[in-house]
């Protein structure tokens, strides 16, 4: 039954069956005292309160009140006209004024609501004072007191309702302005991007093989006339092909850790070790086992990434005097196992993760192996040091690869 919010929220709900039940009460009320006390009319005065129950009851079944003004003051009037002829028979009928108000100022314009609102004030003053066969101020002041009420009230609920419908509109404008501000961050990203990578290849990788072509094609020409100089072609091909082969690898190595460019992951992880010792009043060694094999890159990056964050860990956080750091070649999978002897923790009890205290490592490492297929366990206790072991699975063509 509300015109001015378009959705009916749980609270808006729950108190528009409060206001029904309020207003059944009240003719209940109006009904059973004129029964109980016997007065005269009792039986005018209980029709008059079922008809008026009847009358406010169609309402919130019908759909026009809650979509059209006209419907809804047409509505009022029946029930006010039908109130009237309460109030005639029974001084309790007064009391109906109350959620009367309330349905005035929440289905009428503002003016058109306030009218409302002090016809029934005075309506019910008259009523009341024909009753009591004399009139006196007092008989005034619960009726517009009442009225004054449901209008500040109903006038905050709506002030309250427009700012939270405007904070809800700002807040669905700023959700949606930074999903379109990242976007437009991520595909201003990538586009330049693609265009780094297009003026270097441009600049580097095509012009260095449209000048192997054109070798190529002077040696062809030469042949078999002058093998000498399709031999020095050749050559200069070959120097060429060697010269771009060494930017392509450049390239790579602008997208790789530094500690990877130009080694393996088992030197890194010594290195790591190595470094680590020497910076750190703790004791790393690495150890190597199975066969090693050609790792994709973003094996070798996350794995070395997690072997840093274990120990930066350790080192941090365990109280260790030695670490073990093993990488293992496993066949199928390969993994890198990070043992200290510190005083270990719960891992169940893991401290929640803080922008100030930091407690990032552990997601950030299963995160890792999580987005290459692989797993992550962690093993530790209190006073019985840490064992982290970090799995990632193998193409089985790499066991093949020389």
């Amino acid at each position: 039954m509300n015109t001015t919010a378009p959705t009916l929220t749980p609270t808006t709900r729950a108190l528009a069956w409060c206001l029904h039940l309020l207003v059944v009460g009240l003719l209940a009320l109006a009904a059973g005292r004129a029964v109980a006390d016997h007065r005269p009319h009792a039986g005018w005065v209980l029709a008059a309160a079922a008809a008026c129950g009847l009358v406010y009851a169609v309402g919130p079944l019908l759909p026009g009140p809650s979509r059209s003004r006209r419907a809804a003051a047409l509505w009022l009037t029946a029930v006010g006209a039908v109130w009237l002829v309460l109030l005639a028979l029974s001084a309790d009928g007064v009391w109906v004024a109350f959620p009367l108000y309330f349905l005035q100022l929440h289905l009428l314009p503002r003016r058109a609501a306030l009218a409302a609102v002090a016809a029934t004030a005075a309506a019910a003053i008259a009523g009341f004072a024909a009753h009591q066969g004399s009139f006196s101020p007092a008989m005034a002041i619960g009726p517009a007191l009442g009225g004054a009420v449901a209008v500040a009230v109903v006038w905050g609920y709506q002030a309250l309702y427009r700012e939270s419908e405007h904070r809800r509109r700002l807040i669905e404008e700023l959700t949606a302005t930074r999903a379109d501000l990242a976007t437009a961050q991520h595909t201003a990203g990538v586009l330049a991007e693609r265009e780094r990578l297009a003026r270097e290849i441009h600049d580097t990788l095509a012009q260095g093989l449209s000048s192997i072509q054109l070798l190529l094609r002077a040696a062809e020409r030469t042949l078999p006339a002058a093998p000498d100089n399709a031999a020095r072609y050749v050559g200069q091909a070959r120097q060429a092909a060697v010269d771009n082969l060494a930017e392509a690898r450049r390239f790579v190595a602008a997208l790789i850790p530094p500690s990877l460019e130009g080694t393996t992951l088992a030197d890194a992880l010594e290195r790591l070790c190595a470094t680590t010792s020497t910076r750190h009043r703790i004791t790393a060694r690495f150890h190597l086992t199975g066969e090693p094999v050609p790792l994709p890159t973003a094996h070798e990056v996350a794995l070395l990434r997690i072997a840093q964050s274990a120990l930066a860990n350790t080192v941090r956080h365990a109280q260790a005097s030695t670490a073990e750091v093993t990488l293992s070649y496993l066949g199928d999978h390969v993994a890198v196992d990070v043992v200290d002897d510190g005083r270990g923790f719960d891992p169940t009890h893991l401290p929640v993760a803080d922008p100030e205290a930091g407690g990032f490592g552990l997601a950030a490492m299963r995160a890792r192996t999580q987005a290459l297929g692989g797993t992550l366990s962690l093993e530790s206790a209190p006073g019985h040091g840490t064992a982290l072991a970090a799995q990632l699975p193998l193409d089985p063509a790499l066991k093949a690869s020389p």
